[in-house]
Protein backbone atom coordinates (compact mmCIF):
# COMPACT_ATOMS: atom_id res chain seq x y z
CA UNK A 1 0.00 0.00 0.00
CA UNK A 2 2.82 2.34 0.60
CA UNK A 3 3.83 2.14 -3.05
CA UNK A 4 0.36 3.09 -4.35
CA UNK A 5 0.34 6.26 -2.23
CA UNK A 6 3.74 7.26 -3.58
CA UNK A 7 2.47 6.93 -7.17
CA UNK A 8 -0.56 9.19 -6.66
CA UNK A 9 0.98 11.71 -4.27
CA UNK A 10 3.46 14.52 -4.82
CA UNK A 11 5.46 12.87 -7.67
CA UNK A 12 2.35 12.74 -9.88
CA UNK A 13 1.60 16.40 -9.17
CA UNK A 14 5.21 17.29 -9.98
CA UNK A 15 4.89 15.46 -13.28
CA UNK A 16 1.74 17.50 -14.06
CA UNK A 17 3.56 20.76 -13.24
CA UNK A 18 6.51 19.73 -15.38
CA UNK A 19 4.16 19.02 -18.30
CA UNK A 20 2.49 22.44 -17.86
CA UNK A 21 5.90 24.19 -17.80
CA UNK A 22 6.98 22.29 -20.91
CA UNK A 23 3.79 23.34 -22.70
CA UNK A 24 4.39 27.00 -21.81
CA UNK A 25 8.05 26.78 -22.87
CA UNK A 26 7.09 25.38 -26.26
CA UNK A 27 4.39 28.03 -26.80
CA UNK A 28 6.34 31.17 -25.79
CA UNK A 29 9.09 31.03 -28.47
CA UNK A 30 6.41 30.88 -31.17
CA UNK A 31 4.89 34.24 -30.17
CA UNK A 32 7.68 36.54 -31.53
CA UNK A 33 7.70 34.65 -34.83
CA UNK A 34 3.98 35.31 -35.21
CA UNK A 35 4.45 38.99 -34.27
CA UNK A 36 6.97 39.56 -37.08
CA UNK A 37 6.26 39.01 -40.73
CA UNK A 38 8.08 39.62 -43.98
CA UNK A 39 6.72 41.93 -46.62
CA UNK A 40 7.34 42.01 -50.35
CA UNK A 41 8.88 45.27 -51.59
CA UNK A 42 8.99 46.85 -55.08
CA UNK A 43 10.91 50.10 -55.68
CA UNK A 44 11.53 52.37 -58.68
CA UNK A 45 14.49 54.70 -58.12
CA UNK A 46 16.51 57.19 -60.17
CA UNK A 47 19.87 58.38 -58.91
CA UNK A 48 22.79 60.48 -60.09
CA UNK A 49 25.98 61.83 -58.63
CA UNK A 50 29.59 62.81 -58.78
CA UNK A 51 31.27 62.20 -55.38
CA UNK A 52 28.03 63.11 -53.63
CA UNK A 53 25.00 61.30 -55.02
CA UNK A 54 21.30 61.61 -54.58
CA UNK A 55 18.25 59.67 -55.57
CA UNK A 56 14.50 59.54 -55.30
CA UNK A 57 11.74 57.12 -56.09
CA UNK A 58 8.64 55.36 -54.95
CA UNK A 59 7.58 51.87 -54.08
CA UNK A 60 5.01 49.57 -52.58
CA UNK A 61 5.23 47.33 -49.53
CA UNK A 62 2.85 44.36 -49.60
CA UNK A 63 2.43 43.32 -45.98
CA UNK A 64 -0.15 41.00 -44.46
CA UNK A 65 -2.46 41.23 -47.45
CA UNK A 66 -2.39 45.04 -47.82
CA UNK A 67 -0.41 47.40 -50.05
CA UNK A 68 1.39 50.41 -48.56
CA UNK A 69 2.83 52.98 -51.00
CA UNK A 70 5.99 54.80 -49.91
CA UNK A 71 8.52 57.43 -51.03
CA UNK A 72 12.27 56.92 -51.15
CA UNK A 73 14.94 59.62 -50.91
CA UNK A 74 18.62 58.98 -50.50
CA UNK A 75 22.09 60.37 -50.38
CA UNK A 76 25.44 58.69 -50.87
CA UNK A 77 28.93 59.88 -50.02
CA UNK A 78 32.04 58.35 -51.53
CA UNK A 79 33.16 57.50 -55.01
CA UNK A 80 30.04 57.93 -57.12
CA UNK A 81 29.94 58.84 -60.79
CA UNK A 82 27.06 58.53 -63.24
CA UNK A 83 23.32 58.15 -63.35
CA UNK A 84 21.05 55.09 -63.25
CA UNK A 85 17.42 54.13 -63.07
CA UNK A 86 16.37 50.87 -61.51
CA UNK A 87 13.48 48.70 -60.48
CA UNK A 88 14.29 46.66 -57.42
CA UNK A 89 12.23 44.03 -55.68
CA UNK A 90 12.75 41.79 -52.71
CA UNK A 91 11.75 41.32 -49.09
CA UNK A 92 11.67 43.32 -45.88
CA UNK A 93 11.87 41.27 -42.70
CA UNK A 94 11.65 42.11 -39.01
CA UNK A 95 8.46 44.16 -39.37
CA UNK A 96 6.30 44.07 -36.25
CA UNK A 97 4.02 46.95 -37.29
CA UNK A 98 3.81 48.75 -40.64
CA UNK A 99 5.24 51.93 -39.14
CA UNK A 100 8.49 50.03 -38.41
CA UNK A 101 9.10 49.98 -42.18
CA UNK A 102 9.46 53.77 -42.40
CA UNK A 103 12.76 55.32 -41.35
CA UNK A 104 16.36 55.80 -42.37
CA UNK A 105 18.16 52.78 -43.79
CA UNK A 106 21.91 52.53 -44.08
CA UNK A 107 24.06 50.58 -46.48
CA UNK A 108 27.74 50.27 -47.28
CA UNK A 109 28.51 48.91 -50.69
CA UNK A 110 29.48 49.36 -54.27
CA UNK A 111 28.45 48.45 -57.72
CA UNK A 112 28.35 49.44 -61.31
CA UNK A 113 26.28 49.56 -64.44
CA UNK A 114 27.11 50.18 -68.07
CA UNK A 115 23.93 50.65 -70.14
CA UNK A 116 22.27 47.76 -68.28
CA UNK A 117 23.01 45.52 -65.37
CA UNK A 118 21.71 44.05 -62.17
CA UNK A 119 21.80 45.90 -58.88
CA UNK A 120 21.36 44.70 -55.36
CA UNK A 121 21.28 46.21 -51.92
CA UNK A 122 21.07 45.06 -48.31
CA UNK A 123 19.61 47.73 -45.99
CA UNK A 124 18.77 47.99 -42.28
CA UNK A 125 16.92 50.67 -40.31
CA UNK A 126 16.89 51.59 -36.60
CA UNK A 127 13.62 49.66 -36.08
CA UNK A 128 15.36 46.37 -36.96
CA UNK A 129 13.78 46.06 -40.41
CA UNK A 130 16.11 44.50 -42.97
CA UNK A 131 15.52 44.82 -46.72
CA UNK A 132 17.22 42.76 -49.39
CA UNK A 133 16.47 44.08 -52.88
CA UNK A 134 17.74 43.32 -56.35
CA UNK A 135 16.80 43.98 -59.93
CA UNK A 136 17.75 45.46 -63.26
CA UNK A 137 19.16 48.96 -63.64
CA UNK A 138 20.05 51.01 -66.68
CA UNK A 139 22.55 53.82 -67.12
CA UNK A 140 26.21 54.41 -66.37
CA UNK A 141 27.44 54.34 -62.80
CA UNK A 142 30.44 53.34 -60.74
CA UNK A 143 30.05 53.53 -56.98
CA UNK A 144 31.78 52.64 -53.74
CA UNK A 145 30.08 54.55 -50.99
CA UNK A 146 28.15 54.91 -47.77
CA UNK A 147 24.43 55.43 -48.36
CA UNK A 148 21.53 56.63 -46.25
CA UNK A 149 18.05 56.02 -47.62
CA UNK A 150 14.91 57.45 -46.06
CA UNK A 151 11.56 55.74 -46.55
CA UNK A 152 8.31 57.50 -45.68
CA UNK A 153 4.89 55.92 -45.98
CA UNK A 154 2.42 57.90 -48.10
Amino acid sequence: MLRSREMTGPPLRSLGRLAAIALIAVTIPAVPALAQAAGQVRVKIVKAGLLLGGGAGSGVLNYRGRSYPFRVTGISLGITAGATAGRLSGWASGIREVRDFAGTYSSVGGGGALVGGVGGVHLRNDNGVVMVLQGPKAGLEMAANLSAITISLK
